[in-house]
């Protein structure tokens, strides 16, 4: 079976209602896939907003894939401790319906180019084990596995991960 069509991609930054459909990608699809409860949910809403609060365009990054007018996908880069901690990559989705057509990785493609323009030396970000689309492509573009804990959270118990790209 071949990847669904996508149609006309475009990339945005943060438009009125980004957060909502950010957090709702989120939300509904760990829940259906994951069985994440609502404190998964309210988690990404709260600091996805507090990110867009305190987002500054000549350090940070926000991407939106649309496709035919419809939210495809988003990711993040919040660089506030990039000098000390490293660049951080967030809210990485691409929901079921554009999955295998390679917004994903048009999507990862843009974040780590946008890290290696601002001279970030370091890209970290934190998953968990059973996203093997996502671990993939995340090593796909260089990133490594770094460290991995066994923790209870959103409802489930899980294998956190942290993944490290040196730029």
């Amino acid at each position: 079976m071949s990847p669904p069509p996508t149609g006309p991609l475009d990339f945005q930054g943060y438009t009125p209602g980004a957060i909502g459909k950010i957090t709702a990608a989120h939300a509904v699809y760990y829940h259906a896939h994951w069985g994440f409860d609502a404190s998964f949910e309210s988690q990404v809403a709260r600091e996805l907003a507090a990110f867009v609060a305190d987002f500054q365009h000549t350090r940070d990054g926000l991407w939106v894939a649309v496709s035919n007018g419809r939210f495809a996908g988003s990711i993040a880069i919040d660089a506030k401790l990039a000098a000390t901690e490293g660049a951080r990559l967030r809210w990485f989705i691409v929901v079921p319906a554009h999955q295998g057509g390679g917004i994903g990785r048009a999507l990862l493609k843009q974040a780590v180019d946008h890290c290696r323009d601002k001279g970030y030396r370091l890209v970290f970000l934190w998953t968990f084990a059973g996203l093997t689309s996502a671990r993939n492509l995340y090593e796909e573009v260089g990133f490594s596995l770094v460290e991995q804990q066994a923790v209870h959270q959103w409802g489930q118990q899980i294998a956190e991960q942290k993944f490290v790209l040196q730029l």
